[in-house]
Parts: structure tokens; sequence; C-alpha cells
């Protein structure tokens, strides 16, 4: 039985579009505060969800206040969350990308889970401009660690799950689409993910 043809193509943010600001942002925070490097990104993502914030339930004040109790990280939230903007940078040849998927007809979005900071960084950056849909847990209240969020996606696109093409660097997060339907790459490099991309594409040529 051969595969339902990919209609729709998602990417995640951090990580994907980006560079990853959060993950790399608190590292370096944490090395410059002399704190236990190694579980600072752990622990923030920990905090963004144990605060509500990722998914609308609490505010950027919760989070940091939250993540400071935990880790003894210190300074203000504008600080804090300058230094996680700093390194959330564009990918250029991503949004090539996303043009070209665009291009052929293919619907393209954003599946992220983010805060309110994702307006922000477009209000930064314009590129919710480039794609049709952008699906972020804080205004949805449900993020990638709910499998039913998969569910939820696919039907506001009206589409099957064989029928979306998920692309996301964190391989739980990559799994979980996989087990609602979906297929899924988990993205670990430029060249690698490029090549399984055109791999993937191509049955849809046949």
């Amino acid at each position: 039985m051969s595969k339902a043809a990919i209609r729709a193509v998602l990417f995640d943010y951090g990580g994907v579009i980006v560079e990853e600001g959060f993950y790399n942002g608190l590292v370096d925070l944490a090395e410059k505060q002399s704190l236990h490097v190694s579980s600072m990104p752990e622990e923030g993502m920990n905090a963004v969800y144990d605060s509500g914030f990722v998914l609308g339930q609490g505010t950027a004040a919760d989070f940091w206040a939250l993540l400071r109790k935990r880790t003894g990280l210190e300074g203000d939230d504008d600080f804090l969350t300058d230094r996680i903007f700093v390194g959330f940078q564009i990918r250029p040849w991503i949004i090539e990308l996303v043009r070209r998927l665009r291009a052929k007809g293919y619907v393209v979005g954003i599946l992220s889970d983010q805060t309110h900071w994702l307006n922000e960084l477009d209000k930064r950056d314009h590129f919710f401009r480039e794609f049709d849909r952008i699906y972020n847990s804080y205004y949805l209240g449900k993020g990638k660690r709910d499998p039913s969020l998969f569910t939820d996606v696919v039907n506001d696109l009206k589409l099957q799950p064989g029928e979306v093409l998920f692309i996301d660097d964190n391989e739980n997060n990559v799994q979980t689409a996989r087990a609602m339907g979906l297929r899924a790459i988990l993205y670990l490099d430029h060249e690698g993910f490029v090549s399984e991309l055109e791999d993937t594409l191509k049955e849809n040529e046949h």
C-alpha cells in the first residue's frame, strides 16, 4: 500500500527555522554564572512547562522566577529574555526552502512550543509572512508533549496525518508525531536534513 502524498510541511521554530536560542542562551548564561551547564536547558524546558508559560497559562515573569528558584540563575527578566532572543538567528537557507515548497503548492507552517515571544521575534525578523499557518502552543493551550496536538493540527489543515510532514530537532517530538500518523524528519544538520527531505518528497512525484 503506497503512502499518501505529502501536502503540508510543518517546521519547528527553534533549532530548525532558526538557531536554537533558548538552549544556547541558557547554556551561555549558565557558563557565565558558573552554574551547572549541562542541566540548564532541561531545567529551562521543565520550567517553561511547569510555569504554564509555554501553554499560555503563565507569564514570562512566572517562568523566570521559577527557573531562578530552581537553578540560582541571576538577572532581571528583560536581561535574561534579551539573551535568549539574541540566539534566535534565522537560517536564510531554510526560508529559501520554505519559499520553494510553497511555490510547488505545499502548505507550509510553523508548529512550535513557543510563547508570545514568537510574535516578538516575528516583529524583529518578519518570518510569519513566509508561512501559511502558525501553530504556537502559547495560543493553542497545548504543546508537543501532548500527542493530541498533532491530531488537532492535522484536522485544522483538513488533511490526513500521512499527508503532513513534520520537521523538528527534538527526537521525542518526532517520535510522537510519527506515532500519531504524521511523516516526520529529525533535524540533525543542514546536509543530512536536505538529503532526507529531498528523498521524502521525491515519493510525491511517483
